[in-house]
């Protein structure tokens, strides 16, 4: 079906008050989108609004997300290779090069060959990416924060325990 013709579907198939042919699509927290969802989908719906959160958050410093992760990893790793950078940033070498050159071409990073492989480039953070990172930093703590209210010390050791554990289990 082409694309116009999905959207016409999709538009006739909801109303503007979140209304479906079956019922009214409830909001995030509740039913299958709550405590009775799939823990994938829950998983995804929260990445969906702290990535929302996290891109509203730094659109004023023209920050994007992925770019945001990807200076956090350099600033942790310094010397990671661009394939290395994917790896970790959970990205397309694609996108890691598209932000590579838009970081680079900012000042926000530079490239230095390998000491061995010297084909290989490294890349570090400068003085002005870690100030911009540091500015990013700040923002995506207040972003933390409200995912950690009410939560204690121990709770919030758990949660990364049990979040880490599905990332290397899986």
């Amino acid at each position: 079906m082409p694309r116009k013709a999905l959207r016409k579907t999709a538009a006739r198939s909801k109303n503007a008050l979140g209304k479906t042919p079956q019922g009214v699509l409830p909001p995030p927290g509740e039913g299958k989108r709550g405590e009775q969802g799939y823990l994938a989908y829950l998983l995804r719906q929260a990445q969906g609004a702290t990535r929302l959160a996290t891109e509203r958050s730094l659109a004023d410093l023209g920050v994007t997300s992925p770019q945001f992760v990807v200076l956090t990893m350099l600033k942790a790793y310094p010397g990671l290779s661009g394939a290395d950078l994917a790896r970790v940033a959970m990205l397309t070498p694609q996108t890691v090069g598209v932000i590579i050159r838009n970081l680079e071409r900012d000042g926000a990073i530079r490239k230095t060959p390998h000491p061995v492989h010297g084909r290989m480039l490294q890349w570090k953070v400068t003085p002005r990416g870690a100030a911009l990172l540091a500015r990013c930093r700040r923002r995506a703590q207040a972003i933390e924060r409200r995912l950690a209210a009410g939560l204690s010390a121990s709770a919030q050791r758990l949660i990364r325990r049990w979040l880490a554990g599905i990332a290397t289990d899986l």
